[in-house]
């Protein structure tokens, strides 16, 4: 068993909360690959649950909404974070962005891993983008990414997100995860270390848009 210190907070994101969405089978495939490991603590949070609120405040000194509030003590206490996408025309949910959005400090220095689906990419167009905006919310994203193509083959799939040994395309996704919670994993570890020994500061002054 891995030592209290070393174990990571792994929050699972549902991004997507389009009524007959494939995120949830996705999360608890994911969520389940990952609770095989001794080092790691899985919270899923669920956008279609959490009801953040679509328009943002242009006063950044307002008061957040109380369902802000209520996620930020579960973002803030992740040591890692993986993003379950779709891909919409080639980009992620409108939802995610402003789950993105809401939250500054939250993501700071902390390692992303994503699992995308859909379209011709099998989500990694959404994926591509979304590498781009975490980098300006000062997150590190990983290499390795899980990424379903005929996700919508519900067969292969059990109702608690376990996938059909049996012919099923997506075993190799196994491997994928494996490697990908690794490098989480790496990660997460080594952010925190440098977390504590100095506090991330970001520089206010190099983009406009902060």
């Amino acid at each position: 068993m891995a030592a209290d210190i070393d174990r990571i907070r792994l929050v699972i994101i549902i991004g997507s909360v389009r009524q007959g969405r494939f995120g949830p089978v996705a999360a608890e495939w994911l969520a389940s690959q990952a609770r095989l490991r001794d080092d790691f603590d899985i919270d899923v949070i669920d956008l279609d649950a959490v009801w953040l609120p679509d328009v943002m405040f242009a006063d950044p000194a307002a008061s957040k909404p109380q369902a802000v509030q209520d996620l930020a003590p579960w973002l803030a206490a992740a040591d890692a974070f993986v993003v379950v996408t779709p891909e919409y025309k080639q980009s992620f949910p409108a939802s995610l962005k402003s789950a993105i959005d809401w939250y500054d400090e939250e993501w700071h220095a902390k390692p992303v891993g994503f699992l995308s689906y859909g379209g011709a990419s099998s989500g990694l167009c959404a994926v591509a983008q979304l590498r781009q905006i975490f980098a300006e919310a000062h997150a590190v994203t990983v290499r390795e990414t899980v990424s379903f193509h005929a996700h919508h083959d519900q067969q292969y799939f059990d109702p608690h997100g376990r996938l059909d040994p049996a012919g099923c395309p997506f075993n190799t996704g196994h491997e994928t995860a494996r490697a990908m919670l690794d490098r989480l994993g790496w990660w997460a570890r080594a952010l925190r270390r440098a977390r504590a020994a100095e506090p991330y500061e970001r520089a206010t002054n190099l983009c406009l848009g902060e």
